[in-house]
């Protein structure tokens, strides 16, 4: 499949109409994708045969002081994540801390418990159970 003649004049025009926010055929984005999308070409045009125009896009877009918008939601999902991250520490400091008196309550309550079965062994002197009474 040979590339259409027009389409290093399709994808300047599209990069034309993108970097100056009148976009027709993509929502115009400052990506690659987009850029095939509003030329009208497959990707693969711009990272295989044109490589020269995906470079100078990124260039005009870096000149143009502008983040492009997948920096921009990776670094919106990078700080999601670092604040996901904040907080499971904080809660795992909390679970860690709670440990030493978790470990405490159930030494005590084996304690309790065994001294309990103990005196279950023992025979009751103070108990005498009535003869002839059911329920």
């Amino acid at each position: 499949m040979t590339p259409a003649l027009d389409e290093r004049q399709r994808i300047r025009a599209a990069m034309e109409r993108i970097l100056s926010d009148a976009s027709q055929n993509s929502n115009g984005a400052l990506t690659i994708v987009a850029l095939a999308q509003e030329a009208q070409v497959p990707r693969n045009a711009l990272t295989q045969r044109h490589l020269d125009l995906k470079n100078e896009f990124y260039e005009r877009v870096k000149e143009r002081g502008a983040t492009p918008d997948a920096e921009a939601r990776l670094r919106a999902t990078i700080g999601k994540l670092k604040q996901t991250i904040a907080g499971k520490n904080r809660e795992l400091d909390r679970l860690r801390a709670d440990i030493p008196a978790l470990v405490r309550a159930v030494n005590q309550l084996t304690l309790e418990n065994q001294q309990l079965r103990e005196r279950l062994d023992q025979p009751a002197a103070n108990v005498i159970p009535l003869p002839g009474q059911r329920t």
